[in-house]
């Protein structure tokens, strides 16, 4: 059973940065389409960005696109999510999630991804 685990969420000021990143132990993230995902309080979740399978080809939902990047480090065996010009409607609890891996194709629909992290919470304020 693959198994995720978020990192890098905290407190920071509007205009900041951060660093989510997803981890796996034993299996390999690269055979896997990932995706993020966010809930904030009261709201439903949402999806962030994904990145596919084997080539990389990433997809960012219109509230975050030119702002977060998604990326994959194999020889760490991680996916990152890279946020900037971070504001208070980014705070939400972040998650990342798997497809089976049988599922190459990348989309933001949570109902698609089965295999899910415990989340790491990000909070932007001043």
């Amino acid at each position: 059973q693959l198994q995720l685990v978020e990192s890098g969420g905290g407190s920071v000021q509007p205009g900041g940065s951060l660093r989510l990143s997803c981890a796996a132990s034993g299996f390999t993230l690269d055979d896997y389409t990932i995706g993020w995902f966010r809930q904030a309080p009261g709201k439903e979740r949402e999806g962030v960005s994904c990145i596919r399978k084997n080539d990389g080809r990433a997809y960012y939902a219109d509230s975050v696109k030119g702002r977060f990047t998604i990326s994959r480090d194999n020889a760490k065996n991680t996916v990152s999510l890279q946020m900037n010009s971070l504001t208070p409607e980014d705070t939400a609890v972040y998650y990342c999630a798997a497809k089976a891996p049988v599922f190459r194709l990348c989309d933001l629909a949570d109902r698609n991804y089965n295999n899910w992290g415990p989340g790491t919470q990000v909070t932007v304020n001043s």
